[in-house]
């Protein structure tokens, strides 16, 4: 009878320890659940006091104002890796944050899988230095924080695909009036268990970048900005701008080409500043060569100084008008053509009042 009271013991052990392991997975399920729903709670009470919107804007540690903030996004992500199967999708993910931004009201929270590494895209307020990157991936063998970058901006992710193209990110700030906006944009290359920005534009524009367009298609890179110079006045048209392209390769980042845009503009103000510079110091060889006619060169005020304003084209565009000012602040207007030598002044005289 022993063998038989043993076969009958076997199996009702096993039953029970499968018992036993479904309580636990049933009780487990409860807890992620709360877990989960604390989590998006306590975001809706930070939502609801705007935690930080003016901390963010106006502190000098933006990302101490927003720890609590990416640390709820951070733990929603890293949870759900952990867990696996439909829950480490990056359509179950991405839900998630959409319910977490809906609760914010005007956030972007966009997530990616790209470069073996998810990387999330997060902006909580355009004006805040406190917007992140932020990539998660495996580190000693569990899901993780990898790197996460705070910058000013709408940051977006592009390439970083099996195709091997490199990870780009770029930072979009708000508009001007004049339809440029503050860009950024930055190279992520895997280092160890990391990724750090290789290369960035902040390197080339340390006073920041104005772009009108750019672009990102592979390994190359195109941006037309603005480009500052005297006789430059925000809003008008026809200034001079440039177009960049860079390209991406293993080996870092080099610029291939370089376009100006209405290139006329900026070199006929080089002309003003000569002519005024020359007026001012009584240089009379070089107002000679800048204004060809005696008659004029004469009535030219010594104090005559170029004045902040859109400069306004005439006829087909070889005529410029520019505005200027004499001792006084009596305003003046100055007109250029462009002559085989060059832009020349070919007449002025005061504007009445």
């Amino acid at each position: 009878m022993r063998p038989l009271r043993a076969a009958v013991l076997v199996p009702a052990i096993l039953v029970l320890a499968l018992a036993a392991v479904a309580g636990l997975f049933e009780l487990a399920a409860p807890a992620a659940a709360a877990d989960r729903g604390d989590r998006l709670d306590r975001f809706r009470e930070l939502a609801a006091s705007r935690l930080g919107l003016a901390q963010i804007v106006d502190t000098d540690e933006p990302a101490e104002a927003f720890r609590e903030i990416y640390a709820l996004l951070d733990d929603e992500i890293v949870e759900n890796l952990a867990s696996g199967g439909p829950f480490a999708s990056v359509e179950f993910l991405q839900d998630r944050l959409d319910t977490f931004a809906e609760a914010w009201g005007g956030a972007s929270l966009r997530l990616v899988r790209t470069s073996g590494v998810l990387v999330g895209a997060f902006m909580l307020d355009e004006r805040s230095p406190a917007n992140s990157v932020r990539v998660y991936g495996t580190l000693r063998g569990e899901p993780a924080l990898l790197s996460a970058l705070y910058r000013e901006g709408r940051p977006s992710v592009h390439g970083g695909g099996a195709d091997g193209t490199p990870l780009v990110i770029t930072w979009e700030g708000t508009m001007s009036g004049w339809g440029t906006r503050p860009l950024r944009v930055e190279w992520l290359r895997r280092e160890g268990d990391r990724l750090r920005a290789a290369w960035s534009t902040a390197e080339i524009f340390p006073e920041g970048l104005l772009a009108r367009t750019w672009s990102v298609r592979g390994a190359e890179v195109r941006i037309r900005y603005e480009v500052r110079y005297p006789g430059w006045a925000p809003g008008c048209e026809g200034q001079t701008e440039q177009e960049d392209v860079y390209r991406i390769s293993p080996a870092g980042v080099a610029r291939v080409a370089r376009r100006p845009i209405e290139p006329w503009h900026r070199e006929l103000h080089v002309i003003v500043q000569r002519l005024t510079a020359a007026l001012a110091a009584r240089d009379e060889s070089t107002v000679t060569a800048l204004v060809p006619d005696r008659g004029l060169r004469g009535r030219l005020p010594a104090g005559l100084q170029y004045a902040p304003a859109c400069d306004a084209r005439e006829g087909g565009g070889d005529a410029v008008s520019v505005a200027a000012v004499a001792d006084g602040q009596r305003p003046w207007a100055l007109t250029f053509r462009r002559l085989g030598a060059g832009w020349r002044l070919t007449a002025a005289s005061p504007v009445l009042q």
